[in-house]
């Protein structure tokens, strides 16, 4: 009856008793006295529950059980090399997989295009997988472990992070809105108008800092397209909120004006451990601080 599993030492002795002329030969070729060789044997057939040479045959030869296993040893040494040379790319950078997480138009346009020009440059065997999302499901995806770092909005105490960037909330108004003659509007103004909410990256953001001032938008429209919005918002749909740095150099028939008061947003990487994070993606950790 089989007993433990054999040891990798008591394998590798098996793939020498193959290619040796003795017991002892096979033993030596592992840097093994002629007594640990023996128990090594003897512990194998025990652990495989069956001898595995034929100590009535002269030299060395397996028996049946012996030459059965033997391709099999071979191939699990094999795999193990693989492993290890896997292991040894990917610590090595050669090789990996990056999961990151980003934050709508802001992210994926300004932030993380220069990052990761320079990522790729340092690894190119790295490969980097993107997902774009809002800043609360970019939380989620971290929190879920389906993503390693992540751009999401500031500060955020469940993750270890550093900033990337600072803008502000502004308003997007109709140009021929009785608002738009003003240099900046509140919170409590754009309430009385139709509003569409933003479902791009800083969602999730626009919709705390009306809860926070204790104002809730009469909310008719949720659109995840920025262009989206500005049309609906220059066709007289309804006003809305967005980050500064989202703002287009022109789009027709719209406007732009400040918050009062000033609504600032700090824009980071995140990740749920920096010492915990795999090569690749602590790597790309270092280099954004080293360039902060």
């Amino acid at each position: 009856m089989p007993g433990d599993l054999p040891t990798l030492k008591q394998l590798k002795l098996l793939l020498e008793l193959d290619k040796a002329d003795g017991i002892a030969s096979a033993g030596h070729a592992l840097g093994m006295s002629p007594s640990a060789t023996s128990h090594a044997l003897k512990a194998l057939e025990t652990n495989l529950g069956a001898p595995i040479i034929d100590r009535n045959a002269p030299g060395v030869e397996l028996t049946y059980a012996g030459r059965l296993i033997l391709p099999h040893v071979r191939d699990m040494f094999a795999s193990l090399k693989l492993i290890q040379t896997m292991a040894h790319a990917e610590a090595r950078l050669e090789t990996g997989v990056l999961r990151l997480g980003s934050l709508g138009l802001t992210a994926s346009l300004k932030l993380l295009p220069p990052i990761l020009d320079v990522f790729h440059k340092r690894y190119p065997g790295v490969e980097v997988f993107v997902i774009e999302r809002t800043d609360l499901n970019i939380e989620q995806a971290l929190l879920d472990r389906k993503i390693e770092i992540g751009i999401i909005i500031l500060p955020n105490e469940r993750f270890d992070t550093q900033v990337l960037a600072t803008d502000e909330l502004v308003a997007v108004l109709p140009a021929k809105h009785e608002l738009a003659a003003a240099q900046a509007v509140s919170l409590r103004d754009l309430a009385r108008y139709p509003f569409i909410l933003t479902q791009a990256g800083s969602g999730g953001f626009v919709s705390k800092t009306f809860a926070r001032a204790g104002i809730e938008p009469r909310v008719t429209h949720e659109l995840s397209q920025l262009t989206s919005i500005f049309e609906f918002v220059a066709r007289g749909q309804g006003v809305s909120v967005i980050a500064s740095s989202a703002v287009p150099e022109k789009f027709e028939g719209v406007v732009f004006r400040s918050l009062k008061p000033r609504t600032i947003r700090r824009v980071g990487l995140a990740c749920l451990n920096e010492k915990r994070l795999s090569p690749a993606a602590a790597a790309l950790w270092k280099q954004v601080r080293r360039n902060s």
